[in-house]
């Protein structure tokens, strides 16, 4: 109870997520319905898919991906953020992920894309800015630290967005990445102060 209690917005997105991806596994009309895909996009106005795009999956392998990095790194930028602030970072990306892909697929209209991962590379770059020094785990075994993930995450967002018919949305992972830096620096500008100094203090 402590979790939901002290990290309400991070429990309740972790469940929105689960029970949407969870219906869409079996019913393939709801994930057409609600996919980022292009051209309902473009050509009806169905706006509403930037942001249902993000509370789907492809399997339960990409849904345990997302939510374990929600549950462990949620809660704490949400004491950091607040819940409103929290809450802002996350959709803030969630959508500044789908417009990217929108902008960047605009003339593919068979694109489709789902997943909550533009919210969470918003979430990593915050992370990567908060407690730079911080050391995670890629793949549950290699040390690495926060700030130089959330670097090198942004430049091979990027070099593998500009590659055709991928598999991943990597510009999604681009722009939700660069949309958490954004918001983090808006949301406590403090924070570029902050990190100048952490690196200073890890450096000097």
């Amino acid at each position: 109870m402590d979790f939901f209690t002290s990290a309400p917005v991070t429990s309740s997105l972790l469940l929105a997520n689960i029970v949407a991806s969870m219906i869409g596994f079996g019913a393939t009309d709801f994930i057409n319905q609600n996919s980022l895909w292009i051209r309902p996009i473009r050509e009806q106005g169905q706006w509403h898919r930037v942001l249902t795009s993000g509370f789907l999956h492809v399997n339960g392998m990409h849904l345990f991906v997302n939510m374990l990095t929600l549950f462990y790194f949620g809660p704490p930028l949400e004491s950091v953020f607040g819940s409103t602030g929290f809450a802002i970072l996350y959709f803030g990306s969630l959508l500044g992920g789908s417009f990217w892909e929108v902008v960047d697929k605009g003339r593919e209209p068979d694109y489709r894309a789902i997943g909550a991962s533009g919210a969470i590379s918003g979430l990593m770059s915050a992370v990567g800015i908060l407690f730079p020094f911080a050391t995670i785990y890629l793949m549950f075994a290699l040390p690495i630290w926060a700030g130089l993930y959330a670097l090198l995450f942004i430049v091979i967002s990027f070099i593998f967005s500009q590659r055709e018919n991928a598999m991943i949305a990597h510009g999604a992972h681009l722009g939700g990445a660069v949309t958490g830096i954004a918001l983090t620096l808006i949301l406590r500008p403090e924070s570029f102060g902050q990190l100048l100094d952490q690196i200073a203090r890890q450096f000097g």
